[in-house]
C-alpha cells in the first residue's frame, strides 16, 4: 500500500512538473507573440527580396539572406563530412585507450568555448595568417570549429543506439567492416545523424559574435553567377549581424524585429523539418 504522505509528494510533484512544462510553453509563445507584433509589419515580399538603399529608397535584407545560405553551405559541406567520419572513427575503428579519452575531451572542451573566442581565433588565423580577411569564406572557416563537436557527438551517440546485434550479424554473414558501416550503421544512425546536421544549421543561422569579427557586415547581392562565386571571398553580413547592427548602430528597430521574425520562421522550419525527416529516415519505425 502508497503511504498517504507519499500519495500527497507525487501529486505535488506532478503539479509542478505540469507548471515547469506550462511556463516554458508560456515563455516561448510569449517571445514569438513579441516578436511578430513588433515586427510583422515589417516583413513584405520588397523587404526580402531587395537591399536596403537610400537612393533608391528601399529597406531590404536580400543580401544578408544570400550570405547566409552561402555560410550554412560552406560550412555544412566540409563540417558534416568530417563530424560524421570522426564519429565512426571513434565509436568503430578506435580502441578504448587515452587516444579517444584524449579526443572526446578536446571535441567536449571544444563545445564549451564562448562563440567569440572563435571569432578572434578565426580573424587571426584564417583572416590574418591566411590572408582571407573579412570574407564569407573565413566565417565558415571558423563555423566548422563550432559545429564540428555538435556533429561529431550527436553521430557518436546515434552509432551507439544502433543494437550490437545488427553488426555481429552482419559480420557473421559475410559482410565487411565498411560495408556493415554502410549499409547497416549509418542507415539505422542515419535520424540522430540528420538531427544533428539540423542542428548544426541551426546554430550556424543564429551565430553572430563569432561572424562579427570574421565575415564583416556587407550585405549588397552578388551581381550574375560570376559574383555568386567570387561571394564566399568578399565580405558579407548574415540575418543575425544586420539584426545587432539594425539595433545597435543603426537605431532601425522596425527592421531588427523585422529580421528577427524571419529568423523565428527559419527556426521553426529548421525543427519541423527535424522532425520530418527523422521519421522519413528511421529505419526501425514501424507504421
Amino acid at each position: 500500500m502508497i503511504s498517504t504522505k507519499r500519495k500527497i509528494i507525487d501529486t505535488l510533484m506532478r503539479w509542478l512538473i505540469y507548471v515547469c512544462a506550462g511556463f516554458s510553453v508560456c515563455l516561448l509563445a510569449g517571445i514569438i507573440l513579441y516578436v511578430l507584433a513588433k515586427g510583422i509589419r515589417t516583413v513584405n515580399w520588397s523587404f526580402l527580396t531587395s537591399v536596403t538603399s537610400v537612393l533608391n529608397g528601399t529597406v531590404g535584407i536580400a543580401g544578408n539572406i544570400v550570405n547566409t545560405l552561402i555560410i550554412v553551405l560552406i560550412t555544412m559541406l566540409i563540417a558534416t563530412p568530417i563530424g560524421v567520419g570522426s564519429a565512426i572513427y571513434l565509436n568503430e575503428y578506435a580502441k578504448p585507450g587515452k587516444v579517444v579519452t584524449v579526443i572526446e575531451y578536446a571535441t567536449e572542451t571544444l563545445s564549451g568555448i564562448p562563440s567569440i573566442i572563435f571569432g578572434l581565433f578565426g580573424m587571426m588565423f584564417f583572416g590574418e595568417k591566411l590572408g582571407l580577411g573579412y570574407s564569407l569564406l573565413t566565417g565558415s572557416l571558423t563555423l566548422i570549429l563550432m559545429v564540428l563537436p555538435l556533429l561529431t557527438r550527436n553521430t557518436q551517440e546515434a552509432l551507439k543506439t544502433v543494437p550490437a546485434a545488427y553488426r555481429n550479424g552482419a559480420i557473421g554473414l559475410g559482410s565487411g567492416k565498411w560495408h556493415m558501416i554502410r549499409t547497416i550503421l549509418i542507415p539505422c544512425a542515419m535520424p540522430g545523424i540528420i538531427t544533428g546536421a539540423i542542428l548544426a544549421i541551426g546554430r550556424i543561422v543564429g551565430e553572430s559574435a563569432a561572424l562579427l569579427f570574421t565575415a564583416g557586415s556587407a550585405k549588397l547581392l552578388p551581381k550574375g553567377f560570376a559574383g555568386l562565386l567570387q561571394k564566399p571571398f568578399q565580405s558579407g553580413g548574415s540575418l543575425t549581424i544586420q539584426m545587432y547592427l539594425s539595433a545597435t548602430s543603426e537605431g532601425d528597430f522596425e527592421t531588427a524585429f523585422g529580421i528577427a521574425v524571419v529568423l523565428l520562421v527559419i527556426v521553426l522550419a529548421i525543427n519541423m523539418t527535424t522532425k520530418v525527416l527523422t521519421r522519413r529516415f528511421d529505419v526501425t519505425r514501424k507504421d
